[in-house]
């Protein structure tokens, strides 16, 4: 599946579309069919969620960690629009993706103390789908946001195509280096191994550099702490001094940044990351990043909050949607509205709304 990438006419809405925190739709999206499949059509959509929810319902969210700052565009999302609808939020996270277990017990806690529905950004692709079964039975609508499952038992998805995102981030260095230049040797950091986003981005990278001169090193998986990350791209550094590029997480690319200053390598080895951040938007703003896809993870949260009232309510809903993705380098990084594809400067978590 590949989403459509933002036309100039659609970058030039978003510079001067409305901050989010208020009116934040009509939102011009991809809604996937069939639904939840990996390789199904997707087609523009235009959406526009509930103006209010006729109850307070309890929404339960459930993220593999408040780590980074992308996490904290999503938790701003789903805060906000739980705000917007009127109804009550409580916001759980594992503290990273080792962590299967203890997210598995966090939505048992959920479910047992009456949740009307859950939100899921997966720390497993796979290793949810017994505890997404057994609420789903109980009648509680499951909702996939972010990350992926394979469950056949979620009630909607709330999310882009990560194959998608990294396919994106490998086209950029393929049109770089094309087949016959000069080798180019990129160090590929994907994230935790096991996520469904990661292996995702994963194949659509490798993918996108196939029969170019870009030569992807082993990748090197690992969680998306700043500290894990910063030692995968020292362990690259060292056993592979000629690298050109490293590219992967935004994580990745936000820790390395110091890292290449302190050493001196900024004019020599490029930055990618295959998702935006606010650390990611700014290091392409000062031209330590090269680039990096967009896929507005605040709106995946909001209509994922969007979508669980919804199904509560019996309203009819999109199933599969999306933002549109488009590439953010520093060509047009100067015509874009931060707040329209980032959470605002200054946000802290929110992990509960009454």
């Amino acid at each position: 599946m590949k989403l459509a990438l933002m036309t100039g006419a659609a970058l030039a809405a978003l510079a001067t579309a409305p901050s989010f925190a208020e009116d934040w739709y009509p939102y011009e999206a991809e809604e996937v069919t069939p639904a939840f499949s990996t390789d199904g059509t997707a087609s523009a959509v235009t959406y526009t969620p509930l103006e209010k929810a006729d109850e307070a319902y309890d929404i339960c969210v459930s993220f593999p960690h408040m780590k980074d700052a992308y996490w904290l565009g999503v938790d701003y999302g789903v805060t906000e629009e739980a705000k917007r609808l009127g109804v009550k939020m409580n916001l759980v996270e594992a503290g990273g993706y080792t962590e299967l277990a203890k997210q598995v017990s966090q939505i048992e806690d959920c479910v047992a103390a009456g949740a009307d529905a859950v939100i899921i950004g997966a720390i497993s692709y796979d290793g949810l789908n017994n505890v997404i079964k057994e609420t789903a039975a109980k009648g509680i609508p499951v909702i996939d946001v972010i990350n992926g499952v394979s469950s056949p038992d979620i009630s909607a998805k709330s999310l882009v195509s990560f194959y998608t995102m990294g396919f994106e981030t490998g086209k950029y260095l393929a049109e770089k280096h094309p087949a016959g230049s000069d080798p180019a040797k990129v160090g590929w950091f994907p994230g935790p191994a096991g996520a469904g986003w990661v292996e995702a981005a994963n194949s659509g990278f490798m993918e996108a550099v196939k029969g170019s001169a870009v030569e992807v090193l082993e990748p090197r998986y690992g969680d998306t702490g700043k500290e894990a990350q910063l030692k995968l791209v020292e362990d690259v550094l060292q056993s592979d001094p000629d690298v050109s590029y490293l590219a992967g997480t935004a994580v990745t690319a936000e820790a390395a940044q110091g890292l290449l200053r302190e050493r001196g390598l900024t004019d020599e080895i490029g930055l990618l990351a295959f998702y935006m951040t606010p650390g990611v938007y700014t290091g392409i703003q000062r031209g330590m990043i090269a680039a990096a896809p967009a896929d507005s993870m605040v709106i995946q949260g909001r209509i994922a909050m969007d979508q669980a009232v919804r199904i509560i309510e019996g309203k009819d809903y999109v199933q599969h949607v999306g933002p549109k993705i488009f590439v953010v380098d520093s060509d047009n990084i100067g015509d874009l509205s931060r707040d329209a594809i980032l959470p605002p400067e200054g946000f802290r978590p929110v992990f509960s709304v009454e």
